[in-house]
């Protein structure tokens, strides 16, 4: 019987997981990883329970490893959570940039370090809740494929997955729909059947992302603290032409594609088109100028470990929640994990963002991805 170790969240997707490896005959060691102190902010604020990654799903993952008589650790990854993450985060905001911490959080912490301590406690192998499946191609090795329940889907934010990582790796629940797995909870009795998804970014507490930065960059991050103090300076928010029709009351506190909270009064609906740090300016237009015809890619990495020779036709996503639009994608000769790539819609698309993941696919599968630097317009 091969032991493995299972990332549980505390909520119903692991705790069904949990279930299903147990029914296949593996012998389950639970881990939920401490990522980020809960228990209060750096003003000293108390940090409420309900949310991903809380006190409280830690209790729950207890409890469900008890109920299924599963040997149960709770590892402290705080450390690179902060450094990997946190800091990531804030750093690419006060850059003028919009980041994707679920992407950084599964290619540093939920992978790369937990098959760290899997090996230090001697197993080979990692499980997680994640709804994504695993195939095999003859010419590429392992590929990394959708889930059955496409609307449950996470593929987009493991596209940074390697060849080792997807060959140690299980994902019990990416071939059921989200209603059979609270039915496989529900019927083993998990405290977790029920439980709430949890839509939010787990280290923001509560506030804005903006509220979070000042915290931070004026708590324990205070090399951030100089860019802070510079772009909470007030500044022009400018049309494309150059006309001012305004003035923002701090840099950071915009994101490319934002509408609301500009505090203008246009006859027309405006929104954010870029933020320009040397002129410490925000742009803004219409809805139409918002349209790019493509997007340049940063450290693109290929699955199967391999850069495409010549243009790949594929589809991509922007966001997570972002429809995928069909492209062409050129990819320099580069070794993989540190190449570019030029992706070129064949519709224009709205709100390319820079410092979101974009991530390419056929069918099913993902191909790879990699992180937007710039808009083609």
């Amino acid at each position: 019987m091969e032991r493995i170790l299972l990332a549980m969240s505390g909520g119903v997707d692991s705790s069904a997981a949990a279930v299903l490896l147990k029914d296949a005959g593996y012998d389950i060691v639970g881990c939920t990883m401490r990522l980020w102190d809960h228990r209060k902010d750096p003003q000293g604020t108390a940090v409420r329970s309900g949310r991903c990654c809380s006190l409280d799903d830690t209790y729950d993952a207890r409890r469900v490893a008890e109920r299924l008589a599963v040997p149960f650790y709770v590892v402290n990854m705080e450390r690179v959570f902060r450094e990997k993450v946190i800091r990531t985060f804030i750093g690419e905001y006060l850059e003028g940039r919009t980041p994707s911490p679920c992407v950084l959080c599964n290619t540093f912490v939920k992978f790369d370090r937990l098959m760290d301590f899997a090996r230090q406690i001697g197993l080979q192998r990692v499980a997680t809740g994640h709804y994504v499946r695993v195939g095999r191609d003859e010419e590429d090795g392992h590929v990394l494929l959708k889930a059955r329940d496409t609307d449950k889907d996470q593929s987009y934010f493991l596209f940074e997955l390697n060849q080792d990582q997807l060959d140690r790796t299980l994902f019990p629940v990416g071939e059921y729909p989200k209603a059979a797995v609270r039915d496989i909870a529900r019927a083993n009795g998990l405290v977790t059947a029920d439980k709430p998804e949890s839509q939010e970014i787990c280290f923001v507490s509560g506030g804005s992302y903006t509220d979070f930065i000042r915290r931070q960059a004026g708590g324990v991050d205070h090399d951030f603290l100089p860019v802070l103090q510079e772009q909470e300076r007030p500044g022009p928010v400018l049309m494309a032409d150059g006309s001012r029709v305004g003035t923002h009351r701090g840099l950071f506190r915009f994101t490319v594609g934002q509408r609301r909270g500009l505090g203008i009064s246009h006859p027309r609906p405006l929104y954010v088109l870029r933020l320009e740090r040397r002129r410490n300016a925000v742009i803004v237009g219409y809805n139409e100028e918002l349209f790019s015809t493509g997007l340049v890619a940063e450290r693109v990495h290929w699955i199967s470990g391999r850069t495409p020779r010549g243009p790949v036709r594929a589809s991509v996503k922007i966001r997570s929640r972002h429809a995928e639009a069909a492209a062409e994608i050129d990819c320099p000769a580069a070794e993989n994990g540190g190449g570019m790539a030029r992706v070129v819609f064949d519709r224009p698309q709205m709100s390319v963002s820079p410092g979101q993941a974009a991530v390419f696919y056929q069918g099913d599968r993902v191909l790879g991805g990699g992180w937007i630097r710039e808009r083609i317009q």
